[in-house]
């Protein structure tokens, strides 16, 4: 099994800034895709970023050049950087990753337990 450890969140001003971390750990082999999304409210989740073990990244348009995903893959850990901060960014935040638990097994999808982030206007 995995098991995801996410931090970072919290209450901030808008314009402000905050950084998630999600940490994966148990049996795993490797993580392929590591992503972030986000839940308001009465929404549906929506993705908010990812990454490819590669390095490739993928952004929702909502948070374009405000905020930056990155992984280090020596600590099974996913990153999340949000700058410029918006009330409508409001939302429980989850870690989402495709892990391999064993060498050509077929990835598996687990997700974090998510944390809040509160962004006041």
């Amino acid at each position: 099994q995995v098991q995801l450890v996410e931090s970072g969140g919290g209450l901030v001003q808008a314009g402000g800034s905050l950084r998630l971390s999600c940490a994966a750990s148990g049996s795993i082999f490797s993580i392929n895709y590591m992503g972030w999304y986000r839940q308001a409210p009465g929404k549906q989740r929506e993705l908010v970023a990812g990454i490819t073990s590669g390095g490739t990244t993928n952004y929702a348009d909502s948070v374009k050049g405000r905020f930056t995903i990155s992984r280090a893959n020596a600590k099974n850990t996913v990153y999340l950087q949000m700058n410029s901060l918006k009330p409508e960014d409001t939302a429980t935040y989850y870690c989402n990753v495709d892990a391999e638990l064993e060498e050509g097994w077929t990835p598996l999808e687990y997700w974090g337990q998510g944390t809040q982030v509160t962004v006041s206007s």
